[in-house]
């Protein structure tokens, strides 16, 4: 019979000589080779006399197999563990040739018998390994900094803490990222191994290599005692729950025990944890029992560290760490690919009548943005939380999933509204309500960022309404994650270059200015990069300001801007009508530089249509450089690039191009992003959040986005404009109807904003309805038409509607194309009352399209205004004043000819003419003006007067808000 006892100092170091290269301000992160090493492991053990005696010295092999070429001989548990560790890490790199696993070892010293185990092990595997070595009396802190920094590596998979048992404290471990904590020490995973739970944790290998041995014991143990010898601490706990698991019995003693003896002569097999000097006689143990040895804390002893070095149980137990290394690998590989979503949907109690916008956002309590994101797929590091309920959301999302297939896109867009609206942002959010919550299919809304203007002015907020609301509907409203806050700072930054370059220029000789654009640091000149563009630019190709002549340097210093011909503007996210003409220069300091200017509110920035069209970083910032600010005097363009500002302009923006993820009332999610005018710019959230929510809800999910104003507007520019950009299509348009605004079309009284409505608005009239499904909302789905995109029509049902109105709309909408019709109760039932738009959605997403563009974008610059002005406004013909055609071919000169069309003009009538309802006929359309938004990407023609800077009416809504100071809730908001 034998006895075998494996001895291990697991952890135990001796103190190598210093490197070159090993120590760096008290820290060493090195990266040591990884191939093949040569080790011949021999493992001491010791062999029972027939008296029951130890002879201590003796020295066997444990197995047959062997790790050649270094004198120790292996046994077939590391061989095994070995291959089965290579083969996984084949197979990882199959599915992703990439992925290489990475082990992390922070130690404290710079001993490297340790590492010299690990890359043993390391290199027959085909593992990576990292050594960081802190100060030998490191503190916790500096513990804790080194882990929090690998649990944000991505490359690293482990972590292995190589550090005295002081050390281990519970802050330390419990720092660890469970998903790195490769030797299950952290609360989180030995909880799991207690419970049973090993799905997503990791069975310490120590107790992997104490299992692996006593199933290699000579006699078979199952159903026989396991006596464990100290371990009070968690590896007691847990290698008792895993021998128990394997169907041994498992008893626990102290070393100070007085029934020590008798325990250890009936026992089977005994483990000695943290024996460190603990011994006991040798007539103690039975003949057949197996004796294993665990020591965890560092030696200090040369010889037992020589013990440890060459210890078998030492390289079982990295083999074992290796293995959670590869596993947590494949967890991470198999986390960055698409995830089924586990929405847990948060339920709605709606209330008759149907309270306040406020009330009912209030009394719903969000997730956790953090719970939200895991449910629909996201990772942690994709998130970045803006407090407890909203989130940006990395690009990186993108790269992750760009094999994924996209999901279904609709547009939600609406027949030509009245001054109040007609619903569009709560029929997208009680449809996504309706599609996730109820039918259990993936959804996400896409939704602008409302500006501050209309929420103190007039329209009050955008978060949707009744029981379809985003949550909380006063951070949706109210700067959210300051996004618009970023465009108002960049936007004033280029105004402020604008004026300040004017001042210099006019003050300065070529020489003083290139002194002071190009200084001497140090007794050397050196251009910057974003000089060398401008140079570039003027097809300088130079870079040593030293070899420019005196004509290039005043091409380069001197941007010559006409003052008269400067379009860029400041801006305010605030309706202020005495900024919309201001004079600046007055100062006595800007030495006579007076000019005329304005402000537009910040939704109207170019800064914004580049946000909301952008589908990346490096495309943002090229956006920004080719703004054109304004015309020298020689007319030429002048660009944010030329002015030197676009590279801080992509610095300001830089967070506000990562969507916010944010929830509706039935906890399903929501991208708020970008909120550009539907006038002069595109109106439509942005290309980014619609990317984004097209991955992340799979092949068989919808993304629904809104198109501002009405679908000759908003649904225009987002087919001409924004499906250009993204290269999307959409299979669905959502077209949103109302009984009044149609009764308005077919004939009824004007309907005003802030005056109550007319009696025909709230008394049954089938033949002002019939009127306006015949005119106004026949014409709208034929736009829609002209594109290739089946058109459901969603009638947001108001509670002066009859049953007889309802029934007629949805009749004459289908006999005018409409896929289908539906009456939609979302305000009053939330998602519930959006069921038959849902099914209806989904119908018509599930049919093959035939998408198409308006116009070629190479036809001329007048053609495409023409083709928009007959084919969509239904307009006779254009007339052009001087001015605009005088631009046109500015614009053909300077190669923008071939960008799409943005037109500018009333929301409140298909013509240019606010008060002609329905479907005006026998107009010609005029322009009197052609600007351009180079940097965003589109031509955008004026029809009549377009004011960008709102007023505040008599009575603005800023008169009901207020903020309780107790509580801090908000009141007024609507």
């Amino acid at each position: 019979m034998k006895l075998s006892m494996i001895r291990s100092a697991c952890g135990s170091l001796r103190i190598h000589p210093a490197r070159p290269g090993s120590r760096v301000s008290g820290l060493s992160r090195r990266y040591p080779p990884v191939g093949p090493v040569n080790s011949r492991l021999i493992l001491r053990a010791a062999s029972a006399t027939s008296s029951g005696g130890i002879n201590s010295k003796l020295a066997v092999n444990f197995g047959k197999q062997s790790l050649k070429d270094d004198g120790f001989q292996c046994d077939s548990s590391l061989s095994k563990v070995v291959q089965s560790t290579k083969e996984a890490i084949a197979a990882l790199q199959r599915r992703n040739s990439t992925v290489q696993p990475l082990l992390a070892i922070i130690q404290a010293g710079e001993d490297d018998s340790f590492l010299e185990i690990s890359k043993k092990i390391a290199g027959r595997v085909g593992l990576n390994i990292i050594q960081i070595c802190l100060a030998k009396e490191c503190s916790e802190d500096d513990i804790i900094e080194e882990v929090l920094k690998l649990n944000e590596d991505p490359r690293v998979h482990g972590v292995h803490l190589h550090l005295p048992p002081a050390s281990l404290t519970s802050r330390v471990l419990n720092t660890l990222k469970p998903e790195k904590d490769v030797d299950g020490i952290s609360d989180l995973n030995m909880g799991r191994l207690v419970r049973g739970d090993l799905s997503k944790g990791f069975v310490p290998p120590r107790a992997s290599a104490v299992l692996d041995l006593l199933e290699k014991h000579d006699a078979p143990l199952e159903g026989k005692t396991v006596l464990l010898v100290g371990g009070e601490g968690p590896f007691g706990v847990a290698l008792q729950c895993l021998i128990e698991r394997s169907g041994l019995v498992a008893l626990k003693s102290r070393w100070s025990s007085k029934s020590l003896q008798s325990q250890v002569m009936q026992a089977d097999a005994v483990v000695l944890i943290g024996a460190e000097n603990m011994d006991f006689p040798p007539t103690w143990v039975r003949p057949g029992t197996a004796v294993i040895r665990c020591e965890p804390t560092l030696e200090t002893d040369e010889h037992a560290i020589e013990m440890s070095s060459k210890s078998g149980f030492g390289y079982l137990t990295a083999a074992y760490r290796t293995q959670n290394v590869v596993r947590s690998c494949g967890w991470w590989l198999q986390e960055q690919q698409y995830q089924p979503w586990h929405l847990r949907s948060l339920k709605l109690q709606p209330l008759t009548p149907v309270p306040s916008d406020i009330a009912i956002s209030r009394a719903q309590t969000p997730k956790p943005v953090d719970q939200l994101a895991a449910e629909i797929g996201l990772l942690p590091e994709e998130l970045e939380a803006y407090g407890r309920s909203k989130a940006k959301v990395r690009l990186s999302l993108l790269d992750r999933l760009h094999k994924q297939p996209d999901g279904k896109y609709v547009l939600v867009a609406g027949i030509t509204p009245t001054p109040l609206g007609e619903g569009k942002s709560t029929v997208t959010i009680g449809l996504v309500q309706a599609l996730t919550a109820h039918l259990k299919l993936n959804s996400f809304a896409c939704l602008r960022q409302p500006s501050q203007g209309p929420t103190f002015g007039v329209k009050g907020g955008a978060a949707g309404g009744g029981y379809a609301q985003v949550i909380p509907m006063e951070e949706f409203n109210l700067h959210l994650t300051g996004d618009i806050h970023a465009i108002t700072a960049a936007n004033n930054l280029v105004a402020a270059a604008i004026d300040a370059r004017m001042l210099h220029e006019a003050t300065q000789s070529d020489k003083s200015l290139f002194n002071r654009l190009v200084p001497s640091v140090n007794g050397v000149r050196r251009f910057s990069p974003i000089q060398i563009c401008r140079l570039r630019h003027l097809g300088i190709n130079k870079v040593d300001p030293a070899s420019l002549t005196p004509q290039e340097v005043g091409a380069f210093v001197r941007l010559d801007l006409d003052p008269s011909k400067i379009t860029w503007q400041r801006v305010l996210d605030t309706n202020d009508r005495f900024l919309r003409k201001i004079t600046v220069g007055q100062a006595s300091t800007e030495k006579g530089q007076i000019r005329e200017t304005g402000f537009d509110i910040a939704v109207a920035s170019e800064i914004m249509a580049i946000l909301a069209l952008a589908d990346s970083l490096e495309d943002m910032r090229s956006r920004l450089a080719r703004m054109v600010v304004g015309t020298s005097r020689s007319g030429q363009p002048v660009t944010a690039e030329d002015l030197g500002v676009s590279g801080a302009l992509a610095v300001l923006m830089k967070d506000a191009i990562k969507p916010t993820l944010m929830q509706t009332l039935e906890g399903t999610p929501v991208f708020v992003h970008a909120g550009p005018f539907a006038n002069i710019a595109h109106g439509n959230s942005s290309v980014l959040a619609d990317k984004l929510a097209l991955k992340l809800v799979g092949r068989d999910g919808f993304v629904v986005t809104e198109a501002g104003f009405g679908a000759d507007i908003g649904m225009e520019k987002f087919f001409n404009i924004k499906c250009r950009a993204s290269g999307l299509r959409p299979n669905v348009v959502v077209l949103v109807a109302t009984v009044r605004a149609l009764k308005m079309h077919g004939g009824g009284p004007n309907v005003s904003a802030g005056a109550p409505l007319p009696r025909e608005y709230i008394v049954e009239d089938l033949s002002l309805v019939a009127g306006g499904c015949r005119s106004n909302l026949w014409k709208q789905i034929q736009i829609a038409h002209l594109f290739g995109v089946p058109v459901v029509v969603a009638l947001n049902v108001f509670k002066t509607d009859t049953q007889a109105e309802i029934e007629l709309v949805c009749q004459i909408a289908k006999e005018c194309g409409a896929s289908d019709a539906v009456p939609c109760h979302h305000w009053a039932q939330g998602g519930r009352g959006s069921l038959e738009l849902a099914q209806a959605v989904k119908e018509a997403a599930s049919r093959p399209g035939n998408f198409q563009f308006l116009y070629n974008i190479e036809m001329p610059i007048v053609e495409k205004i023409r083709t928009i002005a007959q084919k969509v406004y239904g307009a006779d013909d254009i007339e052009l004043s001087p001015e605009a055609t005088a631009k046109i071919d500015y614009y053909n000169q300077q190669g923008y000819g071939s960008l799409p069309i943005c037109m500018a003009k009333t929301h409140l009538s298909l013509s240019h003419m606010p008060d002609k309802k329905g479907v005006p006929t026998g107009f010609v359309l005029p322009i009197r003006d052609v600007r351009a938004s180079i940097g965003a990407g589109f031509i955008f023609p004026l029809v009549g007067a377009m004011s960008t800077m709102p007023g505040l009416p008599t009575r603005p809504c800023f008169y009901d808000i207020d903020l309780d100071p107790v509580t801090e809730e908000i009141t007024g908001l609507f």
